[in-house]
């Protein structure tokens, strides 16, 4: 508890509103019984769901899997039996691209992203550092480009996150340290990378005239998650190491127009929305320096300029719980409310996404899955299914005190009570034995595509 108080005195000290804090983990049942899946709703068979499976191509040590259910498959009873209606096998043909395009083979899918018109859908590497586009409808890749290697020459691709506009896709070279731009035609399938629009994050300089990467701010400026606003003229970037910089991803080079310091924002966020007129972003555990975390930040969509003073303007700070087993990832928003996944506790914190009011906590435990260790999360277009990614037994990314599950899959949760409630239903399991018959799928980034 006092770890809790002393976290909670930084803060304050940092000028953060404070909102409802929480420095415990709150274990509320749903308060009405849940009903068994119903049928699909009309109007949604065109629907599927993309689930990305990190471990390589059978017999290799590239490549990884695409499994695509019909999204009615997964909303029925019988949901738990669903199977993929197709797979991609990334060590095939996105392997031949990218080794004819960059000489490097494409390893550990992490992301998967579609376009605003789901023509396309763009998948991120994290290990080599590769952003594979392909066609949403034939399967098959249309380019393939690799990130610039930077610090200490790494190199990696965590996400690739294209704008609301389709002009370009923000990718966070995590290792490398360097947030850069593919100049995207999704028409012409044209993409490039902008070198001259990057921001090197280990060495640049603020507006503030601040260092950008230094002891006591930002320790450690690994890019983890783009999050663009709809206007596609402001991005939010969350660092490995706490701290935040708010994005002009439009100009070139990119400008930083937001500084946050990792008193302010705490490290390893990944999930974030907009939602109810705000940005909502995450901070997560998993490292060593905050094995557990789960704090939820909202943040205005405008009011960012160079001109601001660091820390402005102030996030409102929803949720915060740093001592339990915890790690706040995906998130998703349905009927309202904004849905927070915790790896690390098995629940979901759910808010009112207008007012950002706590409204509870959904176990996840007790049903289809005895760790299911939800990861990322999209929605169903009838709003009452929230399909989320399920780790597997042994994970490729991520701290396996926080990463590990049981079940790697799609988890099917019914929404109630107008989002602020639900259930998982079902899951859906993928498998990707080895020679030993050790499972080795692990599933991360999902989509849902309407067609």
């Amino acid at each position: 508890m006092h770890r809790a108080l002393n976290r909670l005195a930084v803060m304050l000290a940092g000028g953060l509103v404070l909102s409802g804090c929480q420095t415990d983990l709150p274990s509320t049942p749903a308060t009405t019984p849940v009903a068994d899946l119903t049928p699909a709703p009309q109007g949604v068979g065109g629907e599927e769901v993309w689930l990305v499976d990190q471990s390589n191509s059978a017999g290799t040590t590239f490549g990884g899997r695409i499994h695509i259910f019909s999204a009615p498959a997964l909303m029925g009873t019988p949901a738990g039996d669903a199977t993929p209606i197709d797979v991609i096998d990334l060590g095939a043909g996105t392997r031949a691209l990218c080794l004819s395009s960059t000489g490097a083979d494409p390893v550990r899918p992490h992301m998967l992203f579609f376009n605003s018109t789901q023509s396309h859908a763009v998948v991120s590497f994290v290990a080599s550092g590769h952003v594979v586009i392909l066609e949403a409808e034939t399967r098959q890749p249309v380019a393939c480009l690799r990130t610039s290697a930077g610090a200490g020459g790494a190199r990696q691709a965590h996400a690739a996150v294209p704008s609301p506009d389709d002009s370009y896709i923000l990718v966070a070279n995590q290792n490398g340290k360097l947030l850069e731009r593919i100049d995207s035609d999704f028409a012409t399938n044209s993409f490039a990378f902008n070198a001259a629009a990057t921001i090197d994050l280990a060495n640049c300089t603020t507006p503030n005239g601040q260092p950008c990467q230094t002891a006591g701010l930002r320790p450690d400026n690994a890019p983890i998650c783009p999050l663009i606003g709809s206007a596609s003229g402001r991005s939010w970037i969350t660092l490995r190491g706490g701290g935040m910089f708010v994005v002009d991803p439009t100009t070139t080079p990119m400008q930083i127009v937001g500084e946050y310091d990792n008193a302010t924002v705490h490290p390893n966020g990944c999930g974030g929305q907009e939602a109810g007129g705000h940005m909502y972003v995450n901070s997560g555990g998993a490292t060593a320096a905050n094995l557990y975390e789960f704090d939820v930040y909202q943040f205005p969509l405008g009011g960012y300029a160079a001109s601001n003073l660091p820390n402005l303007p102030a996030p409102v700070v929803l949720f915060s719980d740093d001592l339990a087993p915890r790690d706040s990832h995906g998130t998703a928003f349905v009927q309202g409310a904004l849905w927070v996944f915790d790896r690390g506790g098995n629940v979901a914190e759910v808010f009112d996404a207008a007012t950002g009011s706590h409204l509870r906590t959904v176990s996840l435990l007790g049903g289809p899955s005895g760790d299911p260790t939800p990861d990322l999360a999209d929605v169903s277009g009838s709003g009452n299914r929230i399909f989320v990614s399920l780790r597997g037994p042994n994970p490729l990314t991520g701290d396996p005190h926080v990463a590990t599950g049981t079940t790697p899959g799609v988890g099917i949760i019914q929404v109630e009570a107008n989002g602020a409630q639900g259930q998982l239903k079902a899951v859906a399991r993928i498998s990707n034995l080895d020679a030993g018959g050790v499972e080795r799928a692990d599933a991360h980034g999902i989509r849902v595509r309407r067609r």
